[in-house]
């Protein structure tokens, strides 16, 4: 039977590539449909050309579809679902709001019932092999210590909106896999291209980059805290060559997996080896975190630093990710998680060739 794969999240930065991917592990077979919002036709079919001229492949293989997740049914043309009824064997829902300081409506209309949307449209596919759903490593909120792929535990509290809506949205998920053949990802923070830099926006660690970036004028700069917690970065290659792998892996049906880096470094680490890369220089002295926050409740200084003052939350939290799950499955495929040091240079050459493009830059609230 001929397979059909069918994005949300599209022209997203992850969701073209991780499409990419999919037709590469599959010899160019199958056809491609993907939900995009109506204002993002444009933009979609920018992409969308820019894919099939890549590739090789025939227009006709690849269908943009007109919805809206936060809609029940999915389609603005309902008269669409007959044929992607047929079709659609692959289902990949990455469409969400990833801001770390997105106001609780937005995020639970988008990340929740959006999921819901999805889940419901997915029960009534027939041909359905595999629902991969993306969600967050971070939906353990403050939990602490060894956090499990087998886990989905309410925290006593979330650092953010996105983590909890992430969270509820995953709990839907969860309850779907006695239906459906459901592989969850669970990623890290996402960074840029291991080898080539690229990324799509600087948020994450890049806020780190433009912290420094921007007081780069001081003699002597200092570290945000003690810098004692473990922020753990993956970047988008191996989410985007794990996810591709994982969804068609028959024993990764009903699991969850985290693709999170099994070696992370200490904030400390990752902010030093930053400003080595960026500045040459190494950092003096310690601001104390309450100070920081403190600053960055301040819309002028977050503007100016170009930081969201929800990132500071991340510096201190002391979890680790067990990916034992995800590193057994993925170890006859030669996929693994690069390091970070050895991605730093490729990272830090990305930014400063396009810090000051407004494209790449967070729109700091």
């Amino acid at each position: 039977m001929e397979k059909g794969y069918f994005f949300t999240g599209f022209p997203g930065f992850i969701c073209n590539q991780l499409i990419r991917e999919v037709w590469k592990k599959n010899q160019l077979q199958g056809e491609v449909f993907v939900l995009v919002l109506p204002n993002m036709f444009e933009k979609a079919n920018q992409v969308k050309n820019e894919i099939i001229t890549e590739l090789g492949v025939n227009e006709s293989a690849f269908t943009i579809v007109e919805g809206d997740i936060t809609k029940k049914g999915l389609l603005q043309h309902v008269n669409e679902q007959e044929q992607l009824s047929k079709r659609v064997t692959h289902v990949f829902h990455l469409a969400a709001i990833y801001d770390l300081a997105v106001p609780r409506d937005i995020a639970y209309k988008v990340n929740v019932t959006g999921t819901n949307n999805v889940n419901e449209w997915v029960k009534n596919l027939p041909k359905v092999q595999r629902y991969t759903y993306f969600s967050t490593a971070y939906v353990v909120g403050v939990r602490e210590g060894t956090l499990y792929e087998t886990e989905l535990i309410r925290p006593p509290r979330f650092k953010n909106y996105y983590e909890e809506t992430k969270y509820e949205a995953e709990v839907l998920v969860e309850k779907l896999k006695k239906e459906v053949p459901i592989t969850i990802i669970r990623p890290g923070i996402v960074k840029g291209h291991s080898h080539t830099g690229e990324t799509i926006k600087f948020d994450g660690p890049y806020f780190i980059m433009n912290f420094l970036d921007r007081l780069k004028f001081l003699p002597i700069i200092p570290r945000m805290g003690k810098g004692e917690g473990f922020v753990n970065l993956v970047p988008i290659d191996y989410i985007i060559q794990a996810t591709a792998y994982l969804s068609f892996f028959e024993q990764g049906a009903g699991k969850t997996y985290h693709l999170t880096d099994p070696t992370p470094y200490r904030t400390s680490e990752l902010y030093e080896m930053i400003m080595k890369e960026l500045l040459n220089k190494k950092p003096k002295g310690i601001i104390p975190l309450n100070l920081g926050k403190w600053l960055l409740s301040m819309k002028p200084m977050r503007k100016f630093l170009g930081v969201e003052k929800e990132a500071l939350d991340y510096f201190t939290w002391k979890g680790r990710f067990d990916c034992t799950q995800a590193q057994n499955d993925l170890k006859d495929s030669g996929i693994s998680c690069p390091d970070f040091k050895d991605g730093i240079r490729p990272m830090a050459k990305f930014y400063l060739q396009h810090k000051n493009n407004p494209n790449y830059q967070v729109t700091i609230l």
